[in-house]
């Protein structure tokens, strides 16, 4: 399968994003842009950072366990001076920056305040809580929770690990809410919240309505409890109930030096696996190479590993553990929307006639092949929390985007789960004679490009794709503005959104063959 991966089709991205920058500038002023940031050079593995101890939080248990009076039931409305918060850290997904710019203990203590009152206005009692490998997590941890507490709201502490067991958490243990600290796959200088209210992960308005209520000082006061606890057993055990290989595989696990390297061994090694580890170790300085699967070169390391050690699949992680990068035994890169068909043919077969949801970045291949399966296909909007809102509120029991994010619901519990998709993937294979360069290479594809990211400046991407919109003319084209700008011709598609991680806009191209590819 070529993903067409050439220096020519590189430049080619590039000279597009010079052209849409003067787009830009034609319209409005413009700022210099920002280069991409360089990945971390490859080195050897680093001893493992020390976990987050139960010393290392300043929240002290026992004190708050002596006065029942004092726990949730107690909280009282306290409105207080306004505290103003730097509207650019609350992004559509999720609360995210760059450490030391807004983004510090003081304003993970208020925010966790606004959790935890949140949580009791709705009758909710505790918050789930778990943090990344990345150096700035403990403390921003450690301030959440306290300010969780203030609230009046009980906290129930998972410690380091991947955002998969935060969800799972929510579906095995009563609590009402759940807050992740993890930067994702953003640089080592990033870090941020991902917050769950009930069974929807905040976005959009609803994350602009908490920074309401931080600006406006509406927090309840209380003294809360918290508990802490270890899951991995517990998930460990969840996953081998629904799943038996049928025989073990060789697998590589790359953990890209984040919060899911452990866990993934683990529950590979319970499957009966024989399982290779690479960079597991959890280091928040990523020395090895950056946590972002979606990326070729974070993949090196992997696919050579795995061609030396003969293996029957490679499986990365980024850094908390939601997305998901797949390599043959070829040490050749699958990606998510070849996932996507594989999980969908797989889930079809039991459930006919199901809507599988699919993302604007994936191939246009997935439509056809869904409905040849017999499914009902729906392309949706990037993001998480979007995909997540569209999967309740369709009842699909499976989705996916071309980041890596993959949403089981058949056997599982619909979150993006990227150790639990990668073992439905050993599954399947595990049932098969081939190996799965040949189960993968039956799919359809066709010439496509990775994704491309142009960085810029903090509000530029959205100010360009305005003028882009503004001045948009495709002939004989069909356009599709679900998400971004979806430009579909009769040989093939070309892409461009601004990510709502960081600032910068995505690129991505598919068509019939490399020609159309570098005309597209």
């Amino acid at each position: 399968m070529n993903r067409g991966s050439s220096a020519k089709r590189a430049a080619n991205v590039a000279a597009t994003g010079d052209a849409i920058t003067l787009l830009g500038q034609y319209v409005r002023a413009s700022h210099d842009t920002a280069p991409a940031p360089a990945a971390a050079p490859r080195k050897a593995a680093v001893p493992a950072a020390a976990p987050i101890g139960r010393a290392s939080l300043g929240v002290d248990v026992e004190e708050l366990d002596n006065d029942p009076s004092e726990i949730l039931g107690a909280a009282s409305q306290n409105n207080e001076p306004g505290i103003d918060v730097p509207a650019a850290l609350f992004r559509a997904y999720d609360v995210r920056g760059i450490v030391g710019e807004g983004l510090d203990e003081a304003f993970a203590k208020v925010l966790g305040r606004a959790v935890g009152s949140l949580i009791i206005e709705q009758d909710g009692t505790r918050v789930a809580v778990a943090c990344d490998t990345r150096l700035s997590s403990p403390a921003l941890t450690d301030a959440l929770i306290a300010g969780i507490v203030a609230a009046g709201c009980d906290v129930l502490d998972i410690g380091q690990a991947p955002t998969p067991l935060l969800y799972f958490a929510l579906q095995t243990h009563p609590a009402q809410g759940g807050v992740m600290v993890t930067g994702s796959h953003n640089p080592p200088d990033y870090n941020g919240f991902k917050i769950v209210i009930g069974d929807r992960v905040l976005d959009g308005e609803r994350l602009q309505a908490l920074r309401q209520r931080i600006v406006d000082g509406a927090f309840r006061s209380g003294k809360g409890r918290v508990e802490r606890v270890r899951l991995d057993d517990d998930y460990i055990d969840a996953v081998t109930r629904e799943v038996q290989l049928t025989r073990p595989l060789r697998i590589v696990i790359d953990g890209g030096n984040g919060a899911a390297g452990q866990l993934a061994l683990a529950t590979f090694e319970a499957l009966g696996c024989e399982v290779l580890p690479l960079f597991c170790e959890p280091d928040g300085n990523f020395p090895n190479h950056h946590p972002d699967p979606n990326q070729p070169d974070n993949l090196q390391s992997l696919m050579l590993e795995v061609q030396a050690q003969q293996a029957d699949l490679g499986i990365a992680f980024d850094g908390d553990g939601d997305r998901l990068g797949v390599v043959d035994e070829n040490g050749a890169i699958v990606w998510p929307d070849q996932v996507l068909m594989l999980l969908a043919a797989d889930v079809l077969g039991r459930h006919p006639g199901v809507d599988i949801l699919y993302d604007v970045k994936s191939s246009r291949h997935l439509a056809s092949f869904i409905l040849s399966h017999g499914g009902r296909p729906i392309m949706w909007q990037s993001g998480h929390s979007r995909m997540r809102a569209k999967m309740l509120e369709t009842g699909a029991l499976l989705g996916g985007e071309f980041s890596g994010h993959l949403f089981i619901k058949e056997r599982w519990y619909g979150f993006d789960d990227a150790t639990y998709a990668a073992v439905r993937i050993v599954e399947i294979l595990a049932l098969e004679s081939r190996r799965a360069s040949e189960m993968f290479g039956e799919l359809p594809s066709s010439p496509a490009t990775p994704e491309y990211q142009l960085m810029l400046e903090e509000g530029r991407s959205h100010e360009i794709m305005r003028a882009l919109d503004a001045h948009k003319v495709f002939d004989n084209a069909r356009l599709v503005e679900l998400d971004g700008l979806r430009v579909e011709f009769a040989n093939g598609w070309g892409l461009i959104r601004p990510s709502n991680t960081i600032p910068s806009l995505t690129f991505r191209f598919e068509a019939d063959d490399e020609d159309s590819l570098d005309q597209i």
